[in-house]
């Protein structure tokens, strides 16, 4: 073989290589975006198709139960149903639409657990890595990020504990803290713990505030630059951002969120809405329905990852409900619905995503009432199983996040119209629903 036909040959070969290779979205941490991924055709929808039996239940939803937010359903990658309700902010008379960014809250952290399994793919961490290896000074040993991810910690509530000393210290509670500053505050206290670790499931938010931090440690940029480039680009989720009051003085949303079932009540942020991982990421229904797309078309995390991620590592609640990493699971034969709620600041959401169907429910919501705990319809209408544990028998709802009911501000109400009023006056009739045909529990908000 002469000289001339091998150099054709090594180009050749060259060339076959170059052209088997993904193609990228960023040069330090490449995603595989080789496979078409239609963001436009995801997102088709035209109202008047919409699913009249859907539209009715959430019309009597908003009218007769108090939802105020936004929806998304969809069936086999096509949307069925969205729609908005309500006000985004009511003191300023600002009306929601179906672009409106919300504050996530717990949902945040289905995209936490993500983005650290796609850092373990590619070799910046280990799950059995301790918090140790990645700050030294953490003062709870034994902690592993398996643990973090499944709420088996044993760790102390930030929440709480940071609250209680911000409040005896009488420190500036407007000023949002750092994940840094936040892992730094419950090394100098040391905050006793909950439990010993890997003792017990125990959903709490410092588990997923850690994982945060880890993140930035091992991807070496902060956490928002990191689920920018490699989660939501990836993704298409060109309306979704990280936002914390350590960076922002006010969150640029147009969404306020409302607590205590009252126009009085909204939540005025604070510092604790700095740290994130646990919370602060804030997106559409639009988007998370492409996330949904996304991890389903493998452009974020390899299948086989998820399917670890979605494996119940807890004791099961009332036969059916468990957590993996970052993700609640309602179990049962051929049946399978990997999901997350949100509550936080006037904030309460679901994110439902049924694994064999193929079906994806989103409802976030900007005043926190009970109208979420009266979805068995809903699920009925879309094949989706009642994701609700007190509907398989005693134990009240799934765990949710931790409101600081003290973060709340009362606002005076503006000048009511016609129309506030009349939503007002419905939302009383809640406990008479014929759609849902159960009484208002007095326990609603029942913490767990």
């Amino acid at each position: 073989m002469n000289k001339n036909v091998l150099t054709a040959v090594s180009a050749l070969l060259v060339l076959a290589s170059c052209a088997q290779k993904p193609k990228t979205t960023d040069a330090q941490y490449p995603v595989d975006t080789s496979k078409p991924f239609n963001t436009t055709e995801f997102m088709k929808y035209d109202p008047k198709h919409a699913d009249k039996q859907i539209d009715a239940f959430m019309q009597h939803l908003h009218t007769a139960a108090g939802f105020n937010g936004n929806v998304l359903v969809a069936k086999n990658g096509k949307i069925v149903y969205e729609n908005a309700f309500g006000w985004a902010n009511y003191p300023r008379q600002d009306s929601l639409n179906i672009n409106s960014q919300f504050e996530l809250a717990s949902i945040s952290k289905t995209m936490t657990s993500t983005a650290i399994l796609q850092l373990m793919e590619r070799g910046k961490l280990r799950l059995d890595d301790s918090v140790q290896q990645y700050y030294p000074n953490f003062p709870y040993h034994g902690v592993t990020i398996r643990m973090l991810l499944t709420h088996r910690s044993g760790l102390p509530n930030y929440v709480y504990a940071i609250d209680d000393v911000f409040r005896k210290e009488h420190r500036d509670q407007k000023k949002g803290v750092t994940n840094q500053q936040m892992m730094d505050l419950l090394a100098q206290y040391k905050p006793a713990r909950y439990n010993a670790p890997d003792k017990g499931y125990h959903y709490n938010n410092s588990n997923f505030m850690v994982l945060g931090s880890i993140i930035e440690k091992a991807a070496k940029m902060p956490y928002a630059q990191y689920m920018q480039q490699n989660i939501f680009k990836p993704a298409g989720m060109s309306h979704t951002a990280v936002y914390s009051k350590a960076v922002y003085d006010k969150i640029p949303t147009n969404v306020l969120g409302h607590d205590r079932n009252s126009w009085k009540y909204s939540v005025a942020q604070n510092y604790l809405d700095g740290p994130v991982g646990d919370k602060g990421i804030y997106s559409t229904v639009g988007d998370l329905f492409l996330y949904d797309r996304a991890l389903r078309a493998g452009r974020l995390i390899k299948a086989a990852t998820q399917d670890s991620a979605y494996t119940n590592r807890v004791p099961l609640k009332n036969g059916h409900f468990g957590y993996g990493y970052g993700w609640h699971l309602f179990e049962a034969p051929n049946q399978k619905v990997v999901y997350h709620t949100g509550w936080w600041h006037g904030f309460r959401h679901n994110f439902l995503r049924d694994m064999h169907r193929d079906v994806v429910i989103i409802l976030l919501d900007n005043m926190t009432n009970g109208s979420l705990l009266h979805l068995d319809d809903l699920f009925k209408m879309t094949g989706m199983p009642v994701v609700r544990a007190g509907a398989y028998g005693r134990g009240g709802e799934e765990e949710e996040d931790q409101p600081q009911g003290r973060q709340v501000v009362e606002k005076k109400p503006t000048v009511v119209k016609k129309k506030v009023a009349e939503k007002k006056h419905v939302a009383k009739k809640a406990s008479k629903s014929a759609h849902h045909k159960v009484a208002e529990k007095k326990k609603t908000h029942k913490k767990h």
